[in-house]
C-alpha cells in the first residue's frame, strides 16, 4: 500500500521518530507530498533492493477510419526500469559532557536536526542529479531519467530572466516558454522546481502577469504558485571537494553550448506529477521509512553516536509525468 511521510508517522510508536518524519516534512514541500511505493522486501527469499516497473515512453494513439479500410497499426512503448533502493543518513558524536552542560540549546536535538537537514538536501540533489553509474551508492534522477525525453524541452534555445531589463524584454517569452512546457505534461502537474534564482525570477514575472498565487502547506505556511501549481526551492547541496565543503544550489547554474556558443548563467526548471502512476518515491515494505537511533547516555562510554536513515529511490511510471525546461539564463 502506498504510503506519504505523514501516513508513516502514524504507525511509528516512537515519539522522537515521529518528531524526525515531521521535520523532513516541515523542511520539504516534495518530500511532505512525495507519495512511496512500500514494496520491497529486502532480505526475504533472496530478494534484493531492486523495484522493477514497466516506464510507458509513447502512448497509444486512435484515430478514425473510412469503410474496408483498415486502421494504421500503432502500439505504445514501454521499457523495463530496475530501481535500486539506496541507503543513506549520517551519524553524529557527542561526547556526555557536552550533552549534561549544553544548556539552552540542546546539543543532542541540535545535531539530530542538522543531520535531518543534511540528509533532505542529498535527497533533493540526487531526486534531481543522482546518476548510479557516476555513484553506484545513488540512484537515478530525474536529469539522467528525462534526457532525450519528450517532456526534455529547450535544449537549443535560452530565456535570459538575467536581469532586469532582460525580465522585461523577455517575461512573455518566459511564460509562454512554461506554459508549452506545462502542455506538453500529461495532466497538471504536482509542483514545478527548480533554484532560488529562479523560482525568484519565475514569481517575479508570474506577479506582473497575475500568475502569481497561493496556498498553504500541511503546517500551515504559505507557499506561492504558478498559477495554482506550487513553485518550489529545492535549496542548496554542500559537496566536498578536494576536502572543502562547497555549498552549491541543488539544481545547478551551469554553462552550455547554445547554439555554437557558450553561454554562462543557466539552469533547469523541472516539473513532476506525483502519484504511482507518475513520479513517486520507493521504499522498503511497512512504515520504517525514516529510522533514528538516539544516544543513550545513561550506558558507559563517553562519547555516544546518534544517527538518522533513510532508505528510497524514485520511480518515474511515464516519461509524460515530468518534464524539464532547459536553459533559462538567471546569472
Amino acid at each position: 500500500m502506498p504510503i506519504t511521510l505523514e501516513q508513516a508517522k502514524v504507525g511509528m510508536a516512537d515519539k522522537v521518530d515521529q518528531q524526525v518524519v515531521d521535520e523532513f516534512r516541515r523542511s520539504s514541500l516534495l518530500l511532505d507530498r512525495l507519495v512511496f511505493d512500500n514494496a520491497v522486501s529486502p532480505g526475504t527469499g533472496g530478494s534484493t533492493l531492486t523495484y522493477g516497473y514497466q516506464r510507458l515512453k509513447t502512448p497509444s494513439t486512435a484515430q478514425f477510419r473510412n469503410i474496408n479500410e483498415e486502421y494504421a497499426a500503432n502500439e505504445a512503448d514501454r521499457e523495463d526500469i530496475y530501481v535500486q533502493l539506496k541507503i543513506f543518513g549520517g551519524s553524529f558524536k557527542i561526547d556526555r559532557v557536552i550533552q549534561d552542560t549544553s544548556g539552552q540549546i540542546d546539543e543532542m536535538q541540535f545535531q539530530l536536526q542538522q543531520k535531518i537537514i543534511g540528509a533532505r538536501n542529498l535527497f533533493h540533489y540526487t531526486v534531481i542529479n543522482g546518476d548510479s553509474a557516476v555513484d553506484s551508492k545513488a540512484f537515478d534522477g530525474l536529469n539522467k531519467a528525462l534526457a532525450g525525453s519528450s517532456t526534455e524541452l529547450n535544449t537549443g534555445g535560452v530565456i535570459d530572466v538575467s536581469t532586469a531589463a532582460a525580465i522585461e524584454a523577455d517575461k512573455f517569452a518566459l511564460l509562454d516558454a512554461i506554459d508549452s512546457f506545462l502542455a506538453e505534461l500529461d495532466g497538471r502537474p504536482t509542483m514545478l522546481m527548480g533554484n532560488s534564482k529562479l523560482i525568484t525570477k519565475i514569481k517575479s514575472v508570474a506577479r506582473r502577469a497575475g500568475y502569481l498565487t497561493q496556498s498553504e502547506d500541511a503546517f500551515g505556511r504559505t507557499v506561492d504558485a504558478y498559477d495554482g501549481i506550487p513553485l518550489v526551492d529545492l535549496g542548496y547541496f554542500v559537496q566536498v571537494l578536494g576536502g572543502t565543503p562547497t555549498t552549491v544550489p541543488v539544481i545547478p547554474i551551469v554553462e552550455r553550448t547554445i547554439g555554437g556558443t557558450a553561454t554562462s548563467g543557466l539552469t533547469d526548471l523541472y516539473a513532476v506529477s506525483i502519484g504511482l502512476d507518475g513520479f513517486h518515491g520507493v521504499t522498503v515494505t511497512g512504515n520504517a521509512v525514516i529510522r533514528t537511533y538516539l544516544p543513550d547516555f545513561d550506558t558507559p562510554g563517553a562519547v555516544k553516536t546518534g544517527e538518522v536513515e533513510m532508505v528510497a529511490a524514485i520511480a518515474l511510471k511515464a516519461t509524460r509525468k515530468a518534464g524539464v525546461l532547459r536553459n533559462i539564463k538567471v546569472a
